[in-house]
């Protein structure tokens, strides 16, 4: 028997009813996905159109930064105009459009920071095989199989709610479709479902959480081996890394691995790790690399002498 689904559109009942905090909300969310677009995308550009930033580690923070400006785009538009116009119905495609895009571009960025894990660590402790390792094909490799990884990822929770029976309510208690706020609505067993969720999402962040961690731990006790400017270089490349390691994987791994329940403190912890991260990964990866800092400030000069001429 084919499931039942009386559910065209779903009410999202957002962050908060007061008509003023939404107000104050609106403004700060606008700034803040203005600061991500335009943080994400100077990085984009410096590392596409300087050839100062040719190394391996600025092609990948180029994909994540991409990666940023797409995962923020599906989640940040629906939620600030919501806080603008009131507006708090979407449509179940539309939902379900948005859950594909969240879980595609999370889950690719998850498994980039392993790559640019195993990136600095190739840098590191394997310093004399570097450019042989990390080839410019071998990069593009890992980037194409870190979007894979996410949209296999995103494919499996889609596909595992896509066809389940919604037949009301329709309310959703958070600011945007996610796959536990969604299975509190399906009228039917969803325990199997509960499962394959968790290992789908909770378990990739916590083993690839772990496999970081482990990295980081291998490169830190390696640094013994190197002069004093090289532990600067490396411990503040890595420093970036694990700060931005910590600020994603730690509410991703809280909001998936567990039994499908949900909290009053996931609409914060969600806010987070959609809106904020991707704001601060641009100030974390620039303001501690001299490098990038230097490659952006001859591209402004480069655009203004350009102009002037």
């Amino acid at each position: 028997m084919e499931p039942v689904n009386n559910v065209t559109d779903f009410v999202l009942m957002g962050l908060t009813q007061n008509p003023k905090e939404q107000k104050i909300l609106s403004i700060i969310f606008l700034l803040f996905y203005i600061k991500t677009v335009v943080g994400n995308l100077l990085i984009v550009l410096t590392v596409t159109f300087s050839k100062s930033l040719g190394a391996p580690m600025y092609f990948f923070l180029a994909g994540l930064s991409f990666m940023d400006v797409m995962y923020a785009s599906a989640i940040s538009p629906h939620l600030i105009s919501g806080l603008i116009l009131g507006q708090k119905t979407i449509s179940f495609q539309a939902c379900m459009i948005q859950l594909f895009m969240e879980h595609l571009f999370g889950g690719s960025e998850v498994f980039l920071l392993l790559v640019m894990a195993y990136d600095r660590y190739v840098a590191i402790c394997k310093p004399l095989h570097y450019q042989i390792i990390m080839r410019h094909w071998v990069c593009v490799v890992l980037l194409i199989g870190s979007w894979t990884g996410g949209l296999l990822h995103s494919v499996i929770q889609l596909s595992s709610l896509y066809g389940l029976p919604f037949c009301g309510p329709n309310v959703i208690d958070h600011f945007l479709c996610d796959m536990y706020p969604l299975l509190k609505l399906v009228c039917s067993d969803t325990y199997v479902i509960d499962l394959l969720v968790a290992l789908n999402g909770g378990l990739i962040c916590s083993i690839v959480f772990l496999l970081l961690l482990i990295s980081y731990g291998v490169i830190l006790h390696s640094l013994k081996n190197l002069s004093q400017e090289g532990k600067r270089k490396a411990l503040s490349t890595c420093g970036s890394h694990i700060t931005v390691v910590v600020f994603f994987f730690v509410p991703c791994i809280f909001m998936y691995a567990r039994p499908a329940r949900n909290f009053p403190i996931d609409k914060s912890l969600s806010v987070f790790y959609t809106v904020i991260t991707p704001m601060l990964n641009p100030l974390i990866y620039t303001l501690r690399n001299s490098e990038m800092t230097y490659a952006m400030k001859m591209l402004w000069r480069r655009k203004v002498l350009s102009g002037s001429k």
